[in-house]
């Protein structure tokens, strides 16, 4: 009986690795960032906080382009964890593209309503 060792590999998920690893930090940060403006905001407004300071806030075009940024990289963010636990935990492989598929539509569905309620403000 031989023993081969090393002659094949059984190699599973995509391996994208480092560039998931920075794209997770990145949008991590630019959500950061922008709490910590969205506060600054509302701790230095003056009076009840209500719709009118709510809608000021997003009103200027700069924090429109900052949400807008926000709300990609907030699904690129939950997309890139969602395909990780897909594939590590969903085996079947028919039931994984099944469960990717609708992340996917979900999360361009939540996306599109997101920018379209900031574009009406």
């Amino acid at each position: 009986m031989a023993v081969n060792y090393g002659t094949r590999r059984t190699v599973v998920g995509a391996h994208y690795g480092l560039r998931d690893w920075l794209s997770q930090r990145i949008t991590a940060v630019l959500m950061a960032v922008f709490t910590v403006v969205v506060l600054a905001q509302l701790l230095f407004s003056s009076g009840p906080i209500g719709y009118e300071s709510w809608a000021g806030i997003f009103a200027s075009q700069w924090m429109k382009v900052l949400t807008f940024a926000v709300i990609v990289g907030l699904a690129w963010h939950a997309w890139v964890g969602m395909r990780d636990v897909l594939m590590d935990y969903i085996k079947p492989i028919g039931l994984r593209l099944v469960l990717q598929v609708f992340v996917i539509v979900w999360l361009t569905g939540c996306a599109g309503w997101a920018i379209q309620v900031l574009w009406k403000v």
